[in-house]
């Protein structure tokens, strides 16, 4: 008696797949690249340079590299312990506390400016404003908070990604060898996490380079006190000088490639942050 024969599954083409998925996914890719070039096509080398000659431009620039790189340090000081707290300990209302630092990402930015202006209009807000100098809304301080509330936000969810792909067993084994927790992390989990810091160092700064509904409502856009980059582009655009402004938006876009390369290149924890 013959064996039976086993029935031999026919298997498709991948092509038909794979073709869908290049023309669902190359519309997004191919309207940014056609963004990018209608932006090249539109300015000229002479507005360039007449963007990075104009005073009130080169002002903003500086006060946006300024602001970003405080607001990085003062997110890496948040960001870092509360990133730790999360990946290392269970207790109660920790779903809470990851909420309420993740509430800076799903609110819409100008709701975070007012919720800052409406901060310092309580008594302790008023006494902040009244005592430091130059005060603190809609002056340089401003800037850095409004950009501080939403960078330290994703700075924390990096940081979280960081410790959470590092295996606590080094630190246990710190422990047993007579460590104290915080020298476990000084000497063994914040030197493993170095890479993550530089993630989201420049993850922070990048997003706080971007800021602007913030920064709009709690800050102004007050010509050579309040002005950053993205406040620039707007003063610009309701002057009429569209050109002016798409050269400062090619500016702003140039420091995105360079931060995304850094990226991509310096660290691995932004995915993890950003898919969680």
């Amino acid at each position: 008696m013959s064996a039976r024969a086993t029935p031999v599954l026919k298997v498709s083409s991948d092509v038909p797949f794979i073709v869908a998925l290049a023309l669902l996914g190359g519309v997004y890719v191919l309207l940014i690249v056609a963004m990018l070039v209608a932006d090249l096509a539109y300015t000229s080398p002479g507005d360039l340079m007449a963007a990075l000659n104009s005073q009130e431009i080169r002002y903003s620039i500086r006060l946006s590299l300024l602001s970003c790189s405080m607001t990085t340090i003062l997110a890496l000081w948040s960001a870092v312990p509360l990133g730790y707290v999360l990946a290392r300990f269970e207790f109660r209302g920790k779903q809470l506390l990851e909420a309420v630092v993740d509430i800076p990402i799903v609110l819409p930015p100008l709701v975070v400016g007012l919720s800052l202006l409406i901060l310092f209009q309580t008594p302790v807000g008023r006494w902040l404003n009244e005592t430091l100098p130059g005060g603190v809304t809609y002056a340089i301080p401003s800037v850095i908070l409004a950009q501080y509330m939403v960078a330290t936000a994703f700075a924390a969810r990096t940081m979280r990604a960081t410790f959470d792909q590092i295996n606590p067993r080094q630190e246990q084994v710190a422990l047993t060898l007579g460590c104290s927790r915080s020298q476990a992390f000084w000497r063994v989990a914040l030197p493993e996490a170095r890479r993550g810091i530089l993630t989201a160092a420049t993850l922070a700064w990048a997003r706080a380079l971007g800021e602007f509904g913030p920064i709009l409502v709690f800050s102004g856009a007050t010509r050579m006190k309040t002005e950053v980059l993205p406040t620039t582009v707007y003063l610009e655009m309701n002057v009429g000088n569209i050109g002016g402004a798409v050269a400062v938006s090619l500016l702003m876009i140039a420091v995105a490639v360079v931060v995304l390369v850094l990226m991509r290149t310096c660290g691995s924890g932004v995915k993890g942050a950003l898919t969680r």
